[in-house]
């Protein structure tokens, strides 16, 4: 918004004339997803449900990514997931994660050279609550995606409150 309505001393407020359809060069376009991103919360495919349901509660998240034995993005899988897999009637310790779980190709990534931006329009795009960033590497000559953190709404909450801390400081708000 700051950059639509300037504030000058014993004037006051006034419209800066900007367009906000102009506001691509706004910080959240302009800050990438590496500089936000946290670290992922993960568990293996073999992993029982059991097992992701205390990592999840843990970990005090809401959605955990479920890697192979070589570290690499299986599938996603949420609160709700874990849920319908409790209420299932299975033995949740013998139950792998990976049935339950959202597969790749079917998982919105993010990548680290991104902007804020984009990964934010993802998020509310597909109506989820984290994205994997990824880093792609080559696997027997296949893509394959490797896990190095993920991008949340908590994520971005956090930057608006840093930006907009930096911006009263500033004077500017």
């Amino acid at each position: 918004m700051s950059e639509l309505i300037g504030a000058k001393p014993k004037v006051g407020y006034y419209v800066t004339g900007q367009n906000v359809n102009n506001l691509k060069t706004s910080a959240f376009n302009t800050i990438l997803v590496a500089d936000v991103y946290s670290r992922p919360i993960i568990v293996k495919g073999n992993s029982s449900v059991y097992e992701a349901i205390l990592t999840l509660f843990t970990e005090d998240v809401g959605t955990i990514f479920v890697v192979s034995e070589d570290n690499l993005l299986e599938g996603a899988v949420s609160r709700k997931d874990l849920i319908k897999a409790a209420m299932g009637g299975k033995n949740n310790n013998e139950l792998p994660v990976s049935i339950i779980m959202t597969r790749m190709p079917n998982i919105i990534l993010a990548t680290p050279d991104e902007s804020v931006l984009t990964a934010a329009q993802k998020l509310l795009r597909h109506q989820v609550d984290a994205l994997p960033v990824v880093k792609l590497i080559e696997v027997d000559d296949q893509p394959r995606f490797q896990v190095i953190g993920r991008f949340t709404k908590t994520n971005i909450t956090h930057l608006f409150v840093q930006l907009a801390e930096k911006y009263h400081k500033g004077g500017l708000l």
